[in-house]
């Protein structure tokens, strides 16, 4: 089996178009909203976003990945609500995950 030549102009093309969409994907939310007056009603649904993005990504993960992709949510959950740290919710998932994937769940 050959490996793909990533040497040529090709690689670095298709990195600098990826970086252009990626900003015009970014820059055009920012305008589209630039026209959109921002009433309370508008205002509740953007308040909502990040909260309905993180359940649409993480509830098939769980679904997935089983129990104990569900103890580390709710362990991380429980760490950030008791201390505030994105760090340490990161951490109590992942030792969470890893003892429950060590126990047979």
């Amino acid at each position: 089996m050959t490996l793909p030549d990533l040497t040529g102009w090709g690689v670095w093309a298709a990195i600098a178009a990826m970086a252009v969409a990626t900003y015009l994907c970014r820059i055009s939310g920012v305008v589209m909203m630039g026209f959109i007056p921002l009433t309370p009603h508008v205002r509740r649904g953007l308040a909502a976003l990040p909260g309905s993005i993180v359940v649409a990504t993480v509830l098939p993960l769980i679904e997935r990945l089983g129990a104990s992709a569900a103890l580390a949510l709710l362990a991380a959950v429980a760490s950030m609500v008791l201390r505030r740290s994105e760090l340490l919710a990161l951490l109590v998932g992942m030792a969470v995950v890893s003892a429950a994937r060590a126990f047979g769940l």
